[in-house]
């Protein structure tokens, strides 16, 4: 079925830290189909080791030809911000179904919103940077975000590339985001964790809202999440 003949958002192919892997990002998108997933959701880091503005730019054409909807954010090695933006900025003219949503947000078919911030995320302020790499205060998050009030009556997707803390599991991150995420109550929550174990699923409940570390895709790792039963399977393109 093409990205224009959804017209809801079951499953959610969930993607994090290609770092320049394209071939893998190649192979997931060939396997939509098969995987019958709804939308297509890709956090940080996007780029590799060679210049940014292609890796961004390969990156971007391969969702583009994906047959479902694309949201994605930067992550912290995404840097300096503008090479990002201005080239996300320019696919996304070419291709309507492509969505950052860095401090943004925008929709899914079927009344889902999808909203995201990228980079690291500093419960204290130690200051914004978006050149060396990419880090934000969490209360600029918050701000960004605000306008999700007004939106009280669609089921939301937020995309992180920091963990929210979860005292209850004594796990470290963002208290700020943790309190954004139980403040919003989105049903899914994706994230990136660098201490993530392969030979573990990690997904959590904070609060209402499901929490899930899909793997690296640098590494081959890829989750599909089912919106409705909060059923979870993984795969691995290698």
């Amino acid at each position: 079925m093409s990205a224009a003949a959804r017209r809801f958002t079951r499953k959610v192919l969930a993607l994090a830290n290609l770092a320049g892997q394209h071939d893998y990002l190649e192979r997931v998108v060939k396997l939509i189909p098969d995987l019958d997933v709804d939308a297509l959701m890709l956090i940080g880091n996007l780029a590799g080791s060679g210049t940014k503005n292609e890796d961004y730019r390969t990156t971007f054409k391969i969702l583009g030809r994906a047959p479902v909807p694309s949201f994605y954010i930067p992550g912290p090695r995404d840097a300096p911000v503008e090479v990002y933006l201005r080239e996300a900025y320019n696919i996304e003219i070419v291709f309507p179904y492509l969505h950052g949503v860095h401090g943004s947000f925008a929709f899914a078919p079927g009344h889902v919103l999808v909203a995201g911030m990228g980079g690291e995320i500093l419960d204290r302020d130690h200051g914004r940077e978006e050149v060396a790499r990419l880090a934000y205060p969490a209360w600029e998050v918050e701000y960004r975000l605000k306008v999700l009030r007004e939106l009280k009556d669609y089921q939301k997707v937020f995309l992180f590339t920091h963990m929210p803390t979860h005292k209850g599991l004594h796990e470290a991150g963002s208290e700020e985001l943790a309190e954004l995420i139980k403040t919003h109550n989105p049903r899914l929550v994706i994230v990136y964790d660098p201490g993530f174990s392969r030979s573990v699923l990690k997904h959590e409940r904070l609060g209402k809202s499901l929490v899930v570390v899909p793997g690296s895709l640098a590494e081959g790792d890829f989750s599909v999440v089912d919106l409705h039963d909060a059923k979870i399977e993984t795969g691995d393109v290698r």
